[in-house]
């Protein structure tokens, strides 16, 4: 196997085979001869690009050993891992995880080995495709549920970090809605405002609107819109209506020019609308559903800010950070759809909703309980924070009892192991207590680990006694 050596920056070198890959704009890349890394070699000589890329493999770089939870933002990122100065400057990146390829059993499926570019899932022809032949790689609405989430929190890292990762899109972010990960890819190319200019616009269909409106103006014109944390803002709400909802947020029946491109423009430019505008309803089609609203309050919310108030006022639009919290939330009110053949297979349920699936329209057909998760604010005094619907096996986890526990880069494997799980014994709903210590029922008596208290509407049960510990009340959803 033939096989070329390139220089890195620390002096050491590396063997790669060099029958390109795969290029794009920027670079080529090619195999390294172990094929457990990438040799990304640049096709031009940018004199500002090593410097960016000491600093992101550098100083920005999360997945650097010491680094707060670097094993696991290895698993949100594929960030590279060292930069190569001959022959020509690149960097060196892991491979993508094997879950991020299709399966390459059968070398004639059209699939077969492709990357897992988030278009496969969500443009209706290839869905099509899929669901022909590969309908276990779709996922469902709690995988593709868990992926974004995923998403909001690995670009939460580089917004707090000040970065932006300015091309935000199906290709730039690969998912599995199989296992509901994802992994943020080219990160060689981060902006850092001030410091690090953008290289590329963007991708279509996922541009903010102002970069659009101003993309005819001289890159130094101060007029001139750019990638920034606030596009990126837009990029990640677009990719999360899409993935959950399957549909582009911006692409309405309304026409606004004659001529395709102009119209094309405008629609994503600077006369934008949102699909689901609430009281501008010229961009929307005919029988659009499910609908944000079906989502449930937390992401409607979310997403009336990011493409009601922020379309065309980007400091309006939601964080990250934002996006990460309500999709949490959102899972956590998440049941299952009782029709075998829907292709969501959940959806969200909560207090003021009847349990009816939006994706299918299946009725629930039997009563369940919704706890509605409290915190204290003070001694005895007691607020509601959110919901959690309840189904049989479910796991009430750490992040459900504690208020001082959050899922995402912090959590530990105690954190996974269920604490009690929702059962239906007898003909009757209850919690079977597994590991917690100070459960409460309604009467005030302690559960014991390995007991069971009933859940009936009305209840009250407290998780834990800790000063962090949650009080739930339990409402009882009827069919």
């Amino acid at each position: 196997m033939k096989t070329e050596t390139a220089t890195l920056a620390d002096g050491s070198t590396i063997e790669y085979i060099p029958d390109a890959i795969g290029e794009g704009g920027e670079k080529i890349v090619y195999f390294a001869k172990d094929k457990k890394s990438v040799v990304c070699l640049y096709k031009d000589a940018d004199p500002g690009r090593r410097q960016r890329l000491d600093e992101i493999l550098g100083a920005y770089n999360p997945t650097a050993p010491g680094q707060a939870c670097y094993e696991y933002w290895k698993t949100l990122f594929c960030w590279p891992t060292a930069i190569v100065v001959k022959p020509v400057l690149g960097v060196v990146a892991p491979v993508y995880p094997k879950n991020f390829f299709f399966p390459s059993d059968d070398p004639d499926a059209f699939f077969s080995g492709r990357e897992k570019e988030g278009a496969w899932f969500v443009k209706s022809k290839a869905r099509a495709m899929l669901r022909a032949t590969a309908p276990d790689q779709l996922g469902d609405l709690r995988t593709n549920m868990a992926l974004v989430t995923r998403i909001a929190r690995a670009v939460r890292r580089l917004h707090t970090a000040g970065l932006a990762h300015s091309d935000l899109s199906y290709k730039n972010v690969l998912v599995d809605p199989k296992s509901g990960t994802a992994i943020i890819i080219d990160i060689d190319s981060l902006v850092v405002r001030g410091l690090f200019p953008p290289t590329v616009m963007g991708t279509p269909g996922f541009i903010a609107p102002e970069v659009l409106k101003t993309q005819h103006l001289p890159l130094d014109d101060p007029k001139r819109n750019h990638p920034s944390i606030s596009t990126d803002r837009h990029a990640l709400a677009s990719l999360i209506y899409q993935y959950l909802l399957l549909r582009d947020p911006l692409d309405g029946p309304k026409v606004h020019d004659a001529d395709a491109a102009k119209d094309e423009l405008l629609k994503l430019g600077s006369n934008a609308l949102f699909i689901e505008h609430p009281t501008d309803r010229s961009n929307r089609p005919s029988g659009l559903s499910p609908s944000v609203s079906d989502l449930g309050p937390y992401l409607e919310a979310q997403f009336t800010q990011t493409f009601v108030q922020g379309l065309h006022a980007p400091a309006d639009r939601a964080l990250a950070h934002d996006w990460e919290q309500v999709l949490v939330r959102t899972f956590n009110i998440l049941v299952p759809c009782v029709n075998p053949r829907c292709e969501a297979k959940y959806f969200p349920c909560w207090s003021k909703r009847r349990p009816v699936c939006p994706f299918c329209g299946s009725k629930h057909t039997v009563q369940f309980p919704i706890f509605v998760l409290m915190k204290q604010a003070r001694q005895g005094n007691w607020t509601p924070e959110c919901e959690l619907s309840c189904f049989r096996g479910m796991p009430i986890l750490s992040h459900h009892v504690f208020t001082n526990v959050h899922p995402g880069e912090n959590s530990t494997d105690k954190d996974r192991v269920p604490l009690a799980t929702i059962d239906f014994v007898n003909g009757q709903w209850a919690l079977i207590n597994h590991g917690l210590t100070s459960l409460l029922s309604t009467s005030g008596n302690r559960v014991q680990p390995g007991q069971a208290t009933l859940l009936t509407s009305g209840a009250r049960l407290q998780l834990s006694q800790d000063p962090n510990g949650r009080l739930v009340e339990v409402i009882m959803v009827q069919p």
